[in-house]
């Protein structure tokens, strides 16, 4: 007997055995319904839970470089830094200088003075002094002419070290250089807490 998958059983009859064979051939099958199917939470699809991975690497990523960014005018004094940082000469007055920076009482500038300047940061007029201090380095001061806001701190941005320190009459004033030795020289005489 041949193997036919239409093999009659033997309360068939020879139409019956055709019509099935027929409707077999005419009719797709088709899906199942829905239903039958397994469903999977979208938050455990793998699909998701990458774009999700994906979102939250970004967002704390870019939230850690936001956080550690100095405020506006740091930003603004570490980029006039880099512009003036090869000039050197004397252009104010050495006591006005010294009373901006809250060192009236003295009478020279601390280090080996390399640039004393008025500058136009961002809208601010500030005093700019560049002074190298001997086994530590050039350091950029910043005396703002008039009040501003600023908080102590520090840190490292576009390849400087910076500061914010408060000078010895309570005005802030921004350090910037190269090394941390710097800062840490010009803080010895600048800043009132130490």
């Amino acid at each position: 007997m041949e193997n036919n998958e239409f093999a009659m059983s033997p309360d068939e009859t020879e139409f019956d055995l055709r019509s099935r064979a027929e409707l077999a051939l005419a009719c797709d099958p088709g899906q199942p319904p829905a239903s039958l199917f397994r469903r999977t939470p979208v938050l455990r699809r793998m699909s998701v839970q990458r774009v999700l991975a994906a979102v939250l690497l970004l967002g704390s990523g870019g939230g850690g470089v936001l956080a550690m960014r100095p405020p506006e005018l740091v930003r603004g004094a570490i980029d006039h830094e880099s512009h003036e940082r090869m000039l050197r000469g004397s252009f104010v007055d050495t006591s006005a200088l010294l009373r901006h920076l809250g060192l009236a009482s003295r009478q020279t500038v601390p280090g080996s003075v390399q640039l004393m300047r008025r500058c136009d940061l961002g809208g601010q007029w500030v005093y700019h002094l560049t002074t190298y201090f001997d086994k530590a380095g050039m350091v950029t001061v910043f005396a703002f002419d008039r009040p501003v806001t600023l908080s102590e701190g520090s840190g490292w941005w576009g390849s400087a070290y910076w500061q914010v320190v408060t000078s010895h009459d309570g005005h802030p004033l921004v350090l910037v250089a190269d090394t941390k030795a710097a800062l840490t020289a010009a803080r010895a005489q600048f800043d009132r807490s130490a």
